[in-house]
């Protein structure tokens, strides 16, 4: 999979820009506040339909026009494709691929493929388990737009069963209704669960892999689903439907359900210790590097080809041998990094950004 040429057309601070791309590495440089993170923000968007900066998408227009539009040419295995992205200040976004509409983000989800790492991407390690879910719900979806609509499907019976929750005044009125939803919550979720824990069984002999070539064999890198394990889907279902029924008295009293795959986790430990907890910084760094170099090995098993790397940022973030290990995976998959400057041996791509322009270094 490769990205052949961007169009960007009042995008944050692009006015009219066309960018052509190389197979390989693909270095964008300049001081801050130049652009270059915007065009990572831009292919971003046209992979999964949001941004990983912000919820207003309104903020994605520049600030002189009413619209904006993002125009991406896409070679895969299978053929040629054309994503156009049309954004308004009135809110209204249109999608097209190939010159037809899409109904819904679901139909956008997958036709390209990326993987996205930034400074930001260290709370995957260090954060709260809605970044880690976040992790593997976006690939997952990637991978299988039937688990984007699982996720979706999941969360409006979930909404539907807190508001029973909350609205419901008798416990006793509660038991005699509750069991609807909880079935249909059970059956749903089950499938969710059992592909993140198939998901996480693969990315992880990927990731320690490529943790012990960061860390010179010093480390291994452990994952370990934190929730509901059992082997097959019925059995997480019959399991999720016991524990609705265990937890049914403090779900009633706090107003929310607290046990599914919307609460659940991921272990990460090196050398049997909790990275989340008791790893450096640097070490955190390390594991993220790592989560996100196997994520590339988890799309080429799985679709038969590598998807997009973008790097925002992230040389400055690393020692010069991590940079280097970096550098040498962009030899086989497409990739964009933005940095201040660019000063390695690595044959790439260098475009010059300067207030919303890009040039090539060759022009």
């Amino acid at each position: 999979m490769r990205i052949k040429k961007i169009k960007l057309i009042n995008f944050r601070n692009y006015k009219n820009q066309t960018i052509d791309l190389n197979d390989g590495l693909n270095v964008l440089v300049g001081e801050n506040a130049q652009g270059k993170t915007n065009l990572i923000e831009a292919i971003y968007f046209s992979c999964i339909g949001k941004s990983p900066r912000t919820k207003k998408e309104n903020e994605l227009i520049n600030w002189q026009a009413e619209n904006a539009k993002i125009e991406i040419e896409l070679e895969k295995k299978e053929g040629s494709k054309l994503i156009e992205v049309f954004l308004n200040k009135k809110g209204k976004k249109n999608i097209k691929i190939n010159g037809i509409n899409i109904l819904r983000i679901g139909e956008l989800i997958g036709t390209l493929n990326c993987v996205f790492f930034a400074p930001d991407e260290l709370k995957l390690v260090k954060d709260s388990p809605q970044d880690r879910r976040r992790f593997m719900d976006i690939d997952l979806s990637q991978l299988s737009k039937n688990y984007f609509y699982l996720i979706n499907t999941y969360n409006k019976i979930l909404a539907e069963r807190n508001k029973l929750l909350k609205d419901t005044k008798s416990f006793d009125t509660l038991k005699q209704t509750i069991y609807i939803w909880d079935k249909q919550l059970a059956d749903v979720g089950s499938k969710i669960i059992i592909r993140r824990i198939r998901f996480l069984n693969a990315l992880k002999v990927y990731a320690n892999k490529t943790h012990q070539e960061l860390t010179s064999n010093k480390e291994n890198l452990e994952l370990f689903y934190e929730g509901i394990v059992e082997k097959t889907t019925e059995e997480i279902k019959q399991k999720l439907l016991k524990e609705y029924e265990i937890n049914l008295e403090k779900d009633f009293r706090l107003g929310f359900t607290n046990i599914g795959p919307h609460r659940d986790d991921i272990s990460i430990l090196t050398n049997g210790i909790d990275v989340k907890s008791f790893g450096s910084q640097g070490q955190q760094r390390t594991v993220a590097l790592s989560l996100k170099l196997a994520e590339l090995e988890i799309f080429a098993s799985e679709r038969g080809e590598y998807p997009i790397l973008l790097l925002d940022d992230v040389l400055s973030e690393l020692d010069d041998e991590r940079k280097n290990k970096l550098l040498n995976k962009t030899k086989t998959v497409q990739t964009l990094i933005t940095t201040t400057n660019f000063n390695y041996k690595q044959k790439a791509n260098i475009l010059k950004v300067k207030e919303g322009t890009i040039t090539s270094q060759k022009e």
